[in-house]
């Protein structure tokens, strides 16, 4: 099983599962991973997700012997995967959640090599806890290939441009220390804490109201570049369905009444 996807108490837990192969994206596991992303935004029941690796990477990026050659036509489909990647390329794209919408919030757990890929794949998450081992690049320049995750796009947005760029351009490595100084990720913690730190951060979004939640999140994703006016009036488009909700009623009689909220997602 390339990709561990396990449901519990309103939270999705997503975990890369070669790590023979430092949890390189292989053709099996990027049709696992976006399945499990397409499942994780249709369950009504699931609020958050947590994304990880096993062992000591979460993910070092494409498999450079499968999953490439089979993109650029260097390699014939062989297995199901193969063919299903042929069939639909956008599932490399939706597996590293790229033009993949989904307003549920996804925390990643970073427990080691982030590289290319799954560099790509931090990028698109909303909160991302970070071991003292994790090192993160984008090498895809190094090998002529580009990182067409979304990096171009995103990492200029997230981080200082100039640093950016050079990431981008040399495909050079950044460890923790310096994904934390940057605020490329919100926590550096040991690795035995790892996991404990992400469902803290997880549980505490799993409890407040669903559709609130991704309102919230979908408005800071589609705001972004819009002109404060504009903005403004999708935020109000965005807010105004949530104020009208059953769990907009009950998170307050909650509050007065001094008890945990019930919340439904209606």
């Amino acid at each position: 099983m390339t990709v561990v996807y396990e449901k519990k108490d309103h939270i999705a837990y997503v975990r890369l599962n070669r790590p023979e192969a430092k949890n390189a994206l292989d053709p099996e596991t990027v049709v696992a991973l976006a399945n499990a992303w397409v499942d994780f935004r249709d369950d009504d029941d699931m609020r958050v997700a947590i994304v990880t690796g096993t062992g000591d990477a979460f993910c070092s990026g494409a498999d450079l012997g499968k999953l490439i050659p089979l993109i650029t036509g260097a390699r014939q489909p062989e297995t199901e995967a193969d063919k299903a990647l042929q069939a639909d390329p956008t599932l490399s794209q939706k597996a590293l959640l790229r033009d993949f919408e989904l307003w549920k919030p996804v925390i990643s757990a970073v427990n080691g090599y982030a590289l290319a890929g799954g560099c790509e794949l931090v990028q698109a998450t909303d909160i991302r806890v970070a071991s003292e081992k994790a090192t993160f690049a984008l090498t895809e320049a190094k090998w002529a290939i580009f990182p067409m995750g979304g990096s171009s796009v995103r990492l200029p947005r997230q981080i200082p441009y100039s640093r950016a760029m050079e990431y981008l351009l040399t495909g050079d490595r950044w460890d923790a220390k310096a994904a934390l100084d940057m605020g490329f990720v919100s926590y550096v913690v040991p690795g035995d804490q790892l996991m404990a730190k992400a469902e803290e951060i997880a549980k505490k979004i799993a409890a407040n109201g669903p559709l609130a939640v991704k309102a919230i999140k979908q408005a800071v994703v589609e705001n972004q570049g819009l002109p404060v006016k504009e903005a403004l009036a999708h935020e109000l488009e965005l807010a105004m369905p949530v104020f009208m909700s059953k769990d907009a009623r009950e998170g307050p009689r909650a509050f007065k009444e001094k008890r945990p909220p019930k919340f439904e997602g209606r």
